[in-house]
């Protein structure tokens, strides 16, 4: 894949120059009309002298083919106006090449074609807020007016509220990767202190942390000091050994960054911050840090090559796998692409789906739904029709099977 990504990036190279060349080329077309516009104007009766110099001209610089004077029968040669077009579509022409020589293979046997059959209005969903996410809210408006999304829709209302947020959002990562600007972060971060706190988020504390070390690095010692004393104190029960660690930090302000405490100033914590405060941004409107979208297409492309390989095993040995919504293998996924754990249940050993969820008993032990309903069968078959009572399979409790609850992960 490496030299399709060096092709992809000549090929953006290329564009550049062409651009650039093709814009340049327009001017100079520009500046023969209006200088021929000039001529006329200044003498109409030499119209026809002034329109065929302009014609001269423009053949001289524009037409592909210039048979040199002195060598009528010189095999011709493009100009530098078509030469840079040429160029660029001999990188696309090359790449698409050579991605038809790579991707041989016909991902439609192992496609489902009515996979999302009856789903159109949750794919307009999944795609309008993902680009509202990504902060293309104009692209936003135009695909839902093109994909004939009504004005009354439920989904216009909730784009629109999300817009707003996300405008805001957009507006504070722009002024901490931009300019360094703490202020409205913080504001945002205080505003919502309680709900953070709920969710254990320490961003509230890295934002003043960084607008200290922002005051050391500019020679402000005294300032950020005074900043300390006003903003950390609430949050010394859970930091206060990274509190120790900036006031300590202060003997070095004048060369932080080749002092024991170097990596207070890293220039890394910007990033950091932006992304930390991005996922908490994200949590508290209940949605996760990366759009479900990406996720989704993220995890199809991962898995590909496992499922096609599959396909072909399954194919040469002629057999079928019969079960649905379950693969026979495991996908190779990083954590971050593990949204949800896995329950199999200690009685069936089988995994827990949504038809037969994870059950808690009043003891707290878990089992799934299924195993739930025969062990309430088995007991009333046992002791008589109006015993629902059972015993748990793991402690001595009894419960009935009304008396569970449904366990979310």
């Amino acid at each position: 894949m490496e030299d399709l990504l060096l092709h992809s990036t000549n090929i953006q190279k290329a564009q550049s120059k062409m651009q650039s060349g093709v814009s340049s080329g327009l001017d100079d077309l520009s500046n023969l009309l209006r200088q021929a516009k000039e001529n006329i104007q200044k003498d109409p009766t030499r119209m026809n002298d002034a329109l065929n110099t302009l014609q001269t001209m423009a053949r001289g610089r524009y037409n592909k083919e210039n048979k040199d004077d002195s060598h009528d029968t010189e095999k011709s040669k493009d100009k530098e106006f078509y030469k840079v077009q040429k160029k660029f579509h001999g990188s696309v022409n090359k790449f698409a090449k050579d991605i038809e020589k790579r991707f041989t293979q016909d991902l439609s046997v192992i496609s489902n074609p009515e996979a999302f059959a009856g789903k159109e209005y949750l794919l307009s969903r999944a795609l309008a807020i993902h680009f509202i996410r990504q902060g293309q809210f104009d692209l936003c408006d135009t695909f839902m007016r093109e994909a004939g999304i009504d004005e009354e829709d439920e989904l216009r209302l909730t784009t629109e509220l999300l817009k707003k947020e996300f405008q805001r959002m957009y507006s504070i990562l722009r002024e901490l990767e931009e300019s360094h600007e703490l202020t409205n972060a913080i504001q945002w971060a205080r505003t919502h202190h309680e709900e953070l706190s709920k969710i254990g988020s320490s961003l509230e504390f890295d934002l003043h942390r960084l607008r200290f070390i922002q005051l050391l690095a500019q020679q402000k010692p005294m300032e950020a000091l005074s900043y300390s004393r006003q903003y950390f104190d609430p949050f010394a029960d859970k930091h206060m050994t990274e509190i120790q660690r900036m006031m300590t930090s202060m003997i070095y302000y004048q060369n932080l960054g080749n002092s024991p405490y170097a990596d207070l100033c890293s220039p890394t914590l910007w990033m950091d911050i932006s992304h930390e405060f991005q996922k908490d941004f994200c949590s508290l409107l209940n949605m996760s840090a990366e759009s479900p979208l990406h996720a989704s297409v993220l995890v199809g492309t991962t898995a590909l090559p496992v499922i096609m390989k599959l396909y072909k095993i399954i194919s040469m040995k002629k057999t079928e796998w019969s079960q649905q919504d379950e693969l026979p293998v495991e996908l190779p996924l990083s954590d971050d692409l593990r949204f949800h754990s896995v329950f199999a249940c200690p009685v069936s050993k089988e995994q827990a789906t949504e038809d037969n969820p994870p059950m808690m008993m009043p003891c707290g032990h878990v089992i799934c739904r299924e195993s739930l309903t025969r062990l309430s069968r088995s007991s009333s078959s046992r002791y008589g029709r109006n015993s629902m009572r059972f015993k748990c399979p793991y402690c001595p409790s009894e419960s009935a099977a009304d008396q569970a609850v449904q366990v979310y992960f």
